[in-house]
This record gives C-alpha cells, structure tokens and sequence, in this order.
C-alpha cells in the first residue's frame, strides 16, 4: 500500500495531493520500520508526515512559508538520528530526509522531484535494503521510476510551480 501512495503521489498535478498521498505512504511504512526494529527510519518518516502536513498548507500560511523550518525539521531529524543511533546508516536517513525537505520546501514540482531522485530515494533505498525492509527497496525504486515517468507525462519544464503545468 505504501509504495502504491508513493507512485501515485509523483503522477499528481499539485503538490498538495502529491503532500498528502506521500503522508499516507510515510505512516505506512512508519509502521513497517517499527516492525522491524528499525526506529531511526520509522521515528524519521513521523517527522516527514509532520513535515508534509504542514507543507500543504504552504500556500495559504505565511508560517509555513518560513524557510527557518528547513533547519527545525533538519535538527530533529538529526536529534533523532543520534538518540536512535544504529551506525553509519542512521546518517543515510539524515542525508535524504534534509536533502528532501529542503526540495519539498521550495513548493516546485521541478526541485521537489529532482530533490527526490538525486538524493533522497537513493538514501532510503540504501537504508531500507541494510535493515531487511524488503518493501522500503521495492516503494524507492517504484518512486524513482515514478518520478521518471512524471517528467515524461508532464514534461520537465512544466513543473516550475506548485501546479505542473501552471506558471
């Protein structure tokens, strides 16, 4: 179920649905990571369904719009990094969840995917095959491939907004 939300969340059109599906796919696999004992990813995808659900009202909250939040979300996912410290791969969840944040909060289809598929999908994707979970490697590849795919669909240069194809 998760990485069906994540799939179609890069074949939306807005950021918001886009948001709010990736929040979906973030509790599933929040649970799945627990699961496994695996509670730096599973703490660090809480701190993401936090992020997101602020992140869709970005364009009607001038609070949200502060990019001061970039450092407070980056800081807890440190913070949470090194209380939850499983080695060297609790720093792949730190790299890709601040590397995302800092795309997600430019609010530009363009950013949010290029963020996605450089840095953070190939983070998570390492992550998720050193603790065993099977389904993390399966939903960041499918999100790459997504990501692919949407910028066939709708092009790379109509993704400069919050709306792809809207300026």
């Amino acid at each position: 179920m998760g990485a069906l939300f994540f799939f179609l969340s890069f074949q939306t059109k807005t950021n918001r649905s886009l948001l709010v599906l990736q929040t979906l796919g973030c509790r599933t696999f929040s649970v799945q990571l627990a699961l496994l004992g695996a509670f730096s990813g599973s703490l660090s995808l809480l701190v993401n369904i936090v992020r997101n659900a602020m992140l869709t009202k970005y364009n009607t909250s001038r609070v949200v719009r502060w990019k001061g939040w970039i450092a407070v979300f980056s800081a807890l996912t440190l913070t949470i990094a090194l209380l939850t410290w499983n080695g060297w791969i609790s720093f792949l969840l730190v790299i890709g969840t601040i590397a995302g944040t800092i795309g997600y909060w430019t609010n530009n289809a363009k950013k949010i995917r290029l963020a996605n598929l450089v840095a953070n999908s190939p983070c998570m994707l390492a992550y998720d095959a050193l603790v065993g979970s099977w389904g993390g490697v399966l939903n960041e590849s499918v999100i790459m491939i997504s990501i692919v795919i949407s910028i066939l669909r709708f092009g790379w240069n109509s993704m400069d907004g919050d709306k792809i194809g809207e300026k």
